[in-house]
């Protein structure tokens, strides 16, 4: 490679030549470099010639994103090219990662700083309804999508929502879910939705903290501008 190639050049490498560079990249400016889909790459080291690594992870990406958990080792091997041991290893590092973020030092003194914790599904296309659940010391117990699209907002149920809540023995949820659109207010469904979820919340005995509502640059909590609470 010429010496005057610069880093978006690199970038441009195809197939799996493409892996070694963000492998390099990575070990010369730490984990935070790599892009999700770059990360998953590194997890699953190679593709297959019909499916190079690249193409791999961008569909294991989007099934890690709207998988249930205990779904997703089965949904991750219908993809073509990835067979148990990848989906074991795509599982394992996630679950890890789930068990890091219960740490008992995880604790939200105000629902909206869980924010950080789910940046992340700003980025995203799709619209995802997510559920992180809470101990009495407003400590994370998980973080967990219920659905993806826009359409089925209005059509979600407290079943979907509570029913691994009351399994995980949650004291609290705060539900969030992304506007791709960019826009911040709530439509008519989520402010409907989210007033229907904190009655049966109330039901069942668990507190529903907040709704919070985030995009690429910010958030809109249903709590602070007085929605429930």
């Amino acid at each position: 490679m010429n010496k005057k190639t610069d880093y978006a050049e690199k970038l441009m490498l195809c197939k799996d030549d493409r892996k070694l560079t963000i492998r390099e990249m990575t070990l010369q400016n730490g984990l935070s470099f790599p892009s999700d889909e770059e990360l998953i790459m590194l997890i699953l080291g190679s593709g297959t010639k019909e499916m190079p690594v690249r193409n791999l992870a961008q569909e294991v990406l989007q099934i890690v994103m709207s998988a249930k958990s205990e779904n997703l080792v089965d949904d991750l091997q219908k993809i073509r090219g990835m067979g148990k041991t990848k989906a074991l290893k795509v599982a394992a590092a996630l679950e890890f990662g789930r068990r890091l973020t219960i740490h008992p030092h995880i604790r939200l003194n105000c629902p909206s700083e869980v924010v950080p914790y789910i940046q992340s599904y700003a980025m995203m296309t799709q619209e995802h309804f997510l559920c992180v659940t809470l101990t009495g010391a407003r400590e994370i117990i998980s973080i967990r999508v219920i659905c993806t699209g826009s359409s089925n907002m209005a059509i979600i149920t407290p079943a979907e929502v509570f029913s691994e809540a009351i399994k995980e023995h949650a004291s609290a949820v705060v539900l969030s879910h992304n506007h791709p659109s960019g826009s911040i207010q709530p439509s008519d469904d989520d402010v409907t939705t989210t007033l229907r979820l904190y009655q049966a919340a109330n039901l069942l005995g668990i507190s529903l903290l907040d709704h919070i509502i985030i995009t690429k640059t910010g958030y809109y909590s249903f709590l602070e501008n007085g929605v429930i609470g």
